[in-house]
């Protein structure tokens, strides 16, 4: 289930916000017992995303404070010797006042700054509806403990529609506040797990302010649609080859049929593996007249692949330079998987990311 519900604070985050940086101070409080000394920690995340370790100052009478000069407006967290989870905010120059209860830091009031105003009340719609699918969920399991179907059913349906409400909570969001560093990273991570159609995240990044197109997140968003439009419908698939599981080099070229199906895929995910019964039947029924497959794994270990090959019973042609996400995940815009391609017998793409019963209505179209 896609989780649109939650706080998007775990992408590192930079924007250029002032022409001409004056400095920032930190002036933070916190309520409840601490001990004079406890160490206070400002940490970002890296590119891998891994805290580091920005600057550290100490507590005294539930008072810290922080001060530094930041070129670009970037998320940053505050984390507290011996206590639970962190304060996220923006780091931007100018006068920045936390306040937070020390059994409750994800819920802290920061102000001073236009970007972290503009934070704070996207975290406060956020926060409300994440209260509203925990007392749900909450009931579910108690529906289901009590096996009361009718109940079940009921609070499935509501919780659909809470997630069409939070989806919508999110992109209303980008549309209002096309200043807001937070609007980049939701058309981020809308991009990066394919939760829109790519001309409505070309759409949405339109909408952005020229400051947030031109922050180093919107540069990504941009480049991301840029090289996905190398591979949209209607384009030449791009060629490439890549190592068997017995290491002869197989180029795509070479496995044309008359309908062919790039399937990027790893013995690691489990979407992918879920699927694959799907793609199995679907082969079987239309190999005879011209489908072919050609998988892509992006797995790390060979082992991991060619046991998952055959374990799934993929008893077609199959290429990895066993690499991760490797320079044919970059040649065809892919950093999530599962992700297909489905091309004509010329190799022009004809649709994308088709699963289930999408998959086959649309093969079977084909061979009519």
């Amino acid at each position: 289930m896609k989780n649109t519900l939650f706080v998007l604070i775990l992408v590192a985050l930079v924007v250029n916000c002032s022409p001409e940086p004056k400095g920032y101070e930190i002036n933070g409080s916190i309520i409840g017992e601490m001990e004079d000394g406890a160490q206070a920690f400002l940490r970002k995340t890296n590119d891998v995303g891994r805290f580091i370790n920005v600057d550290t100052t100490s507590v005294v009478n539930g008072v810290y404070t922080f001060s530094g000069n930041q070129e670009e407006a970037e998320i940053h967290y505050i984390f507290f010797d011996n206590l639970r989870g962190n304060i996220p905010f923006v780091l931007e120059n100018g006068n920045i006042e936390i306040k937070a209860q020390r059994d409750s830091l994800g819920y802290s009031q920061v102000k001073g700054t236009f970007q972290n105003e503009l934070f704070s009340d996207f975290l406060d719609g956020s926060r409300n509806m994440a209260y509203k699918a925990r007392g749900m969920t909450a009931d579910m399991r108690k529906a289901s403990a009590e096996m009361d179907t009718v109940q079940m059913n009921s609070l499935r349906q509501e919780y659909s529609e809470l997630q069409e409400e939070a989806r919508d909570f999110e992109l209303n969001y980008v549309r209002e506040n096309p200043k807001a560093i937070i609007s980049a990273l939701i058309i981020q991570k809308a991009q990066q797990q394919q939760l829109l159609p790519e001309s409505e995240i070309k759409s949405l990044y339109d909408s952005l302010s020229p400051e947030i197109q031109n922050s180093k997140i919107g540069k990504k968003i941009k480049e991301k649609i840029d090289k996905g439009e190398k591979v949209t419908v209607g384009a030449k698939a791009p060629n490439f080859s890549a190592p068997t599981p017995t290491g002869e080099e197989l180029a795509l070229n070479d496995v044309l049929g008359k309908v062919t199906l790039v399937d990027f895929w790893a013995a690691w995910c489990r979407p992918c593996r879920a699927e694959n019964p799907n793609i199995v039947r679907v082969y079987n029924k239309y190999k005879e007249q011209g489908l072919s497959i050609l998988g892509v794994s992006l797995d790390r270990k060979a082992e991991d692949w060619k046991k998952a090959i055959t374990d799934d019973g993929l008893e077609w042609n199959h290429v990895s330079n066993v690499d991760y996400f490797d320079e044919i995940a970059e040649l065809y815009n892919v950093d999530a998987i599962p992700a297909s391609f489905l091309l004509d017998e010329n190799g022009v793409i004809i649709a994308k990311n088709l699963r289930g019963p999408d998959l086959e209505n649309r093969i079977a179209e084909l061979f009519k």
